[in-house]
């Protein structure tokens, strides 16, 4: 079957674009933050590659670069595409300059500083600290990022995935415990720590917390590339 496989194209980039479709479509009917299409995707693909003992780079490569690897090719514009919701909430970014950039920044700055913190008291490698300083922000721009900062893009997606995830099932409910009831501010902290698994919980929360979200995404992306650029030459 690796072998087969191996010559066939497109295997990888048809087994990553059906998974997702799938995840896509159980997401639509089970409504919980699980139910990831992403993340169903990933569980769908391992599990096709340990049953039938394909090895990754089959998966990833292909036959003459024709596998999954292709999708890293949509990465750059999936990034210019971010410029997109900023555009389309200028006017709110107009109307809270102050309030949206220090919020933003309070929070990029607040991860980057606590990634530091925690790497230096476990002693992770230069290589996982530098993976998890993306873990943030959008997988556009988390993707690349991670490379450039020496660390490892993979990991970084799944720190991603997961980072979205919890902030999705937590961030209302520890919203509320610290008694933030802003509509501005509750859309600003889940954008800035989940990306846009959190600003799926934000749309359930009403228009304002969506819209304060999904500007935050982009932002926060833009900030974070800075603040990790600074943060990687301080361990």
């Amino acid at each position: 079957m690796n072998e087969f496989l191996a010559e066939t194209a497109y295997f990888g980039l048809f087994l990553s674009i059906a998974t997702y479709w799938i995840g896509w479509k159980i997401s639509k009917k089970v409504r919980s933050p699980l139910a990831n299409p992403l993340l169903i995707s990933v569980a769908l693909c391992i599990a096709f590659l340990s049953v039938f003992h394909i090895d990754f780079e089959t998966f990833n490569l292909g036959k003459n670069g024709t596998g999954a690897r292709m999708l890293q090719s949509l990465l750059t514009p999936a990034t210019v595409c971010l410029a997109i919701p900023l555009y389309e909430k200028i006017g709110a970014l107009k109307k809270h300059p102050a309030a949206i950039l220090l919020g933003v920044f309070a929070g990029v700055l607040a991860c980057c500083g606590t990634i530091w913190l925690m790497s230096r008291l476990f002693g992770l490698s230069r290589g996982v600290y530098a993976t998890l300083l993306p873990k943030s922000i959008t997988t556009a721009i988390g993707m690349d990022l991670s490379d450039q900062l020496g660390g490892s893009a993979n990991v970084t997606v799944a720190c991603i995935i997961f980072t979205g995830l919890f902030g999705n099932l937590v961030s209302s409910s520890f919203l509320k415990l610290c008694r933030i009831t802003d509509p501005i501010a509750v859309g600003l902290a889940i954008g800035t720590s989940a990306h846009a698994l959190g600003t799926s919980r934000a749309h359930e929360l009403g228009r304002t917390q969506e819209a304060m979200s999904s500007l935050s995404i982009a932002v926060a992306g833009l900030m974070t590339v800075a603040a990790a650029s600074v943060f990687a030459n301080l361990y």
